[in-house]
């Protein structure tokens, strides 16, 4: 994480903090935040039994679940809301079982409403496993933690 202003990394880690304590999904997965900063994220996920497919790896969709999710924080945290306008996914190798999956999101672009965001999905021996690519797209006067102060 890159070294940033304190007032933005304290609203950064707010909207985090509510965001991931609202999101069943992430919830139930179980997801946990490693670090935010502004426009950035890193989440972590352990490959359970339920997660795996008929191969014995871990499906797809939750893959790109994880990454959703530290998109979704990382384009989230000036506390503007911003929704996914579409993102695309390419995984590069297997998950499996027992396997601890991170997510790490940063941003690459944002310009006025819109920005775009790339994930990279590794497992605990830091080898890639996905690549991911969202385009975020921000409402116009909606915060995330309406008037938030810290």
């Amino acid at each position: 994480m890159v070294e940033v202003p304190h007032e933005a990394q304290r609203i950064a880690q707010a909207v985090s903090a509510d965001m991931l304590a609202k999101d069943r999904t992430s919830k139930q997965l179980g997801m946990h935040l490693l670090a935010v900063a502004p426009g950035q994220a890193l989440l972590q996920m352990l490959v359970r039994e339920d997660m795996l497919n008929g191969f014995d790896i871990c499906h797809g969709g939750l893959i790109a679940t994880l990454a959703d999710s530290a998109f979704a924080v990382a384009c989230n945290s000036y506390n503007e809301l911003t929704v996914a306008s579409g993102f695309g996914i390419d995984i590069v190798a297997s998950a499996y079982k027992g396997d601890v999956l991170t997510a790490q999101a940063i941003e690459v672009s944002l310009t006025g409403r819109t920005g775009v965001y790339d994930v990279t999905v590794t497992n605990q021996e830091q080898k890639l496993v996905a690549t991911f690519r969202g385009r975020s797209y921000r409402l116009k006067g909606r915060q995330v933690v309406p008037n938030l102060t810290l």
